[in-house]
């Protein structure tokens, strides 16, 4: 008798120890994921969006290469979806020298219409990638990106849509068992998915 009520508490400090465990990776998932809701214009007809350019983004990380990766995932999980045309690199770096603009990243307002005589498009998109790369945080190390976009229309050239991701980060999982947290590009095609979405819902 003795021995069975053993294997009952035995079987059941495992199950706490299981649901425990459990908990943790949620809670570890959850804090790796967060994100910016951010702002749309309701007097917009996105659907009347078809042709986008999108603007070299700004830098703010320690890698010198990230504004152009970040924005080549964008402009391709863009494109993928099949809602609008992304105008190829070439073309807008040609449109973005025979407008004369200096800083791609924070055009004005005459800019941006300037720039539309030149590539046709509806809307252009710029960003900033404020992150991207190792984070640490005491001996727990894993990957972050945190990037913000805002679509400008350019007929008038006012922002008409505006939103922000972080994602990756120093789970409770990492800080727990350790690990470098997910690759880059992974956390970048999920930062990327998380702006497509809020632009396209």
């Amino acid at each position: 008798m003795q021995f069975r009520n053993k294997r009952i508490l035995r079987a059941r400090g495992l199950a706490w120890s299981m649901a425990f465990l459990l908990l943790i990776m949620c809670l570890g998932g959850c804090a790796s994921m967060q994100s910016a809701d951010g702002f749309r214009d309701g007097n917009m007809d996105f659907g009347s969006i078809r042709t986008v350019e999108v603007l070299p983004f700004a830098n703010l990380s320690r890698d010198n290469a990230a504004a152009d990766r970040v924005r080549d995932v964008f402009m391709t999980a863009l494109l993928s979806t099949g809602a609008v045309y992304v105008v190829p690199v070439g073309e807008v770096n040609r449109g973005l020298i025979r407008a004369g603009i200096s800083n791609p990243a924070a055009p004005s307002t005459e800019e941006v219409i300037k720039l539309a005589g030149f590539v046709k498009a509806d809307a252009v998109i710029i960003g900033t990638v404020k992150e991207y790369g190792e984070v640490r945080s005491g001996s727990s190390v894993g990957n972050a990106v945190s990037l913000s976009l805002q679509m400008i229309e350019t007929q008038t050239g006012r922002v008409v849509w505006s939103a922000s991701t972080t994602k990756g980060g120093i789970g409770v999982t990492d800080r727990l068992f350790g690990g470098g947290g997910e690759p880059m590009n992974a956390i970048t095609e999920k930062a990327v998915d998380d702006l497509v979405n809020k632009l396209l819902p």
